[in-house]
């Protein structure tokens, strides 16, 4: 990511790039932007819409780093979050993502 924006957008510019069908946690961001102690930091920016404009960001397909759908509660609707992986073929099971380390999409491999 470019030094010249802040850790926000750079957080925006990476969630806005995890495929569909895959997810990545919260921990790895953070990693790959060079503050790995900064994963409750990518949850505030994206829990609080610190984020600019009303733009589509996937934060749905960023969970905790044992897969856990830990970030659904900033989502309207229980299950909104859940429903959204389901729609992109990932399956949950016990608010969980099935196969996490096989859809894991690690951001650092930018």
């Amino acid at each position: 990511m470019t030094q010249n924006k802040s850790f926000c957008d750079n957080v925006v510019a990476i969630v806005k790039q995890i495929p569909k069908g895959r997810v990545t946690s919260y921990g790895a961001i953070a990693a790959a932007l060079g503050m790995p102690r900064s994963a409750r930091m990518v949850g505030y920016i994206l829990n609080n819409g610190l984020f600019k404009g009303g733009e589509f960001i996937p934060a749905h397909r960023i969970v905790n780093r044992n897969g856990y759908l830990t970030g659904k509660h900033a989502f309207p609707g229980e299950q909104m979050m859940q429903e959204l992986l389901e729609n992109e073929g990932v399956i949950i099971s016990d608010n969980r993502v099935v196969e996490f380390k096989k859809l894991f999409w690690n951001p650092a491999s930018l």
